[in-house]
């Protein structure tokens, strides 16, 4: 079993891709409130530009092409076989309530290429959408395609859910000269929640359980045959013998999955340790104090928890990114890169927490199986950094979407007035410089908007429902207007939020402000504004690093 140093472990990281940081939860229908099935995906990337995709459903004539493009690069990767009939998809969920989301862990290196490959993870997830009504049709598809068309990615963690189940699907190609990819699929039983987040998670599984586990049947053989692995099937971990568990690995990946788990179940603090990359070994060279796959809520989850649950920064834990000097004087949760650095040739490293500023877009899909699939599909989606984004409903059944979140709508290099990703990125990169003083102005927009959406979708689906039992495409309409209307409405939202902001808190001052408006001394003028200092412990910094420098000899006179 190959055994990662802490030390290569860091440099991996240090060379790291840049989607290699994207955080999924799943909820089970029995471990939400409403009894819907939920998953969760931030695609993290310093490139990766946030708009809500839109495929339309179509028919195609038999033997039909389609290009492939790798989602990362934009790269041709070839020519596939189009299917005769596609469903439409908003973002990452189709008409029929199936929704997918990643994340990419890589794995063994040597495994991490394939020449001649047609198909990567991110045409993986969109070509699924477009073919399958549910979760396991879509695992099916995408093992199918990855055998028939070869692999172009290393290493994938997939969520999977329809309005009934939710899985955890995970992938690693067989490297160059083999075509196609190795693979397991785990069903999260009801009334659990799982996650990952560029870790691997599967560890062995059951090979006689088609209703919860589906898996490529060379998965063992495979291993077998590269030397990974030489023990009896039944002890084969997927995780520990194609991505064995590193410090980064469980620190800047698994501690993600763990800081969920730990908000939700009063027993996860006990995994501390090891998210801390302390790690206990088996003869086989497994890893034995890994955190279960799933694990059971003590309460059930709302959609509001779900998204409050993709903001985190280890708040409340001994890992708190506001906690520590690296946080600044106003106690930002964020770290810029790189993620691991040295000080004196000693290995030092940033937390790396579900909230990140890299964020590209993010949602958590809500499928209900009580209601017509065009309406119990609820895309909430958002652009930029989970902490201060807004979740906004995106109906599976819409067939068009707002100007603001489009495709084409501006790019990472060409900023638009009109586009919702820059319009949050200009909150965020202002809220940056003085977190703990702005981020309370940018919550309460938040927290109005996401209730208001929240309590009115019950009103939505009612009369959505009673448009689609006599006029389905005309349902659509009015779902389309709603989610057109809600998204344009919250970037020009965050458009007059920014103005706000900037107004209120200019050259490091705090304008004062009574009943929502600012003061003024009764002829125009601003009233002296607030001007509050560093805290005492960045002051002593200060003094401990310049010594004398600073130091007053006298009391100044004004």
């Amino acid at each position: 079993m190959r055994k990662v140093t802490f030390m290569v472990a860091l440099m991996l990281l240090w060379n790291m891709p840049s989607l290699f940081s994207c955080t999924n939860f799943i909820i089970t229908r029995g471990a939400s409130v409403d009894g819907s099935v939920m998953i969760t995906y931030s695609a993290d990337s310093h490139t990766l530009y946030g708009e809500l995709y839109y495929k339309p459903a179509a028919v195609y004539p038999a033997g039909t092409k389609m290009k492939v493009y790798e989602w990362d690069t934009g790269k041709f990767l070839g020519e596939i076989l189009q299917a005769a009939q596609t469903y439409s998809v908003i973002g990452n969920m189709n008409e029929h309530q199936v929704s997918i989301g990643e994340t990419t862990y890589g794995g063994r290196e040597e495994l991490g290429s394939q020449s001649g490959a047609k198909v990567d993870y991110g045409s993986l997830m969109y070509l699924a959408l477009q073919r399958a009504k549910t979760a396991r049709e879509a695992i099916k598809i995408m093992g199918e395609l990855v055998a028939e068309y070869g692999y172009a990615s290393s290493g994938e963690s997939f969520s999977v859910s329809d309005a009934n189940e939710a899985w955890i699907l995970e992938m690693i190609g067989k490297g160059e000269g083999r075509k196609g990819a190795v693979w397991v699929a785990i069903r999260i039983p009801d009334g659990y929640v799982s996650g990952h987040a560029n870790h691997p998670r599967i560890t062995t599984f059951p090979m006689n359980d088609p209703a919860n586990c589906l898996y490529a049947p060379d998965v063992i053989s495979f291993a077998k045959e590269k030397g990974y692995f030489k023990g009896q099937d039944k002890d084969f971990s997927f995780s520990d013998t194609y991505a064995p568990i590193d410090f980064g690995g469980a620190r800047f990946c698994e501690g993600r999955v763990w800081a969920m788990f730990n908000r939700i179940n009063k027993n996860m603090g006990s995994h501390i340790d090891y998210i801390k990359g302390n790690f206990k070994y088996d003869a086989n060279g497994y890893c034995t104090n890994r955190m279960p796959l799933y694990i059971k809520p003590d309460n059930k989850l709302s959609v509001h928890d779900v998204m409050e649950l993709m903001r985190d920064y280890f708040q409340g834990t001994e890992l708190d990114m506001t906690k520590d000097p690296g946080a600044g004087p106003f106690e930002a949760p964020y770290r810029w890169r790189p993620l691991a650095w040295k000080v004196n040739d000693v290995s030092y490293c940033n937390e790396r927490a579900t909230s990140t500023q890299q964020t590209g877009f993010v949602f958590v899909s809500q499928s209900r199986n009580w209601l017509p699939d065009p309406i119990g599909g609820i895309h909430w989606f958002g652009v930029d950094d989970t902490y201060q984004t807004v979740f906004v409903p995106m109906y599976c059944g819409i067939t068009r979407v707002p100007e603001s979140y489009a495709e084409g709508n501006g790019s990472i290099l060409k900023y638009s007035p009109t586009s919702a990703f820059w319009a949050f990125n200009l909150v965020s990169n202002f809220v940056y410089g003085r977190f703990n003083v702005m981020i309370k102005d940018v919550q309460t927009a938040q927290r109005e908007l996401e209730n208001r959406f929240i309590a009115m979708v019950p009103e939505i689906d009612g009369k959505a429902k009673e448009l689609y039992n006599t006029d389905p495409q005309q349902a659509g309409e009015y779902l389309s207007d709603f989610s057109v209307s809600m998204g344009n409405g919250t970037v020009q939202r965050w458009k007059d939020l920014f103005e706000y902001l900037l107004v209120k808190y200019i050259d490091g001052n705090i304008k004062k402000e009574e009943n929502g408006k600012f003061l003024d001394n009764g002829t125009g003028q601003a009233v002296g504004p607030l001007q509050p200092g560093y805290p005492e412990w960045f002051k002593a910094i200060i003094v401990e690093k310049t010594g004398d420098k600073l130091k007053v000899t006298e009391e100044p006179k004004h």
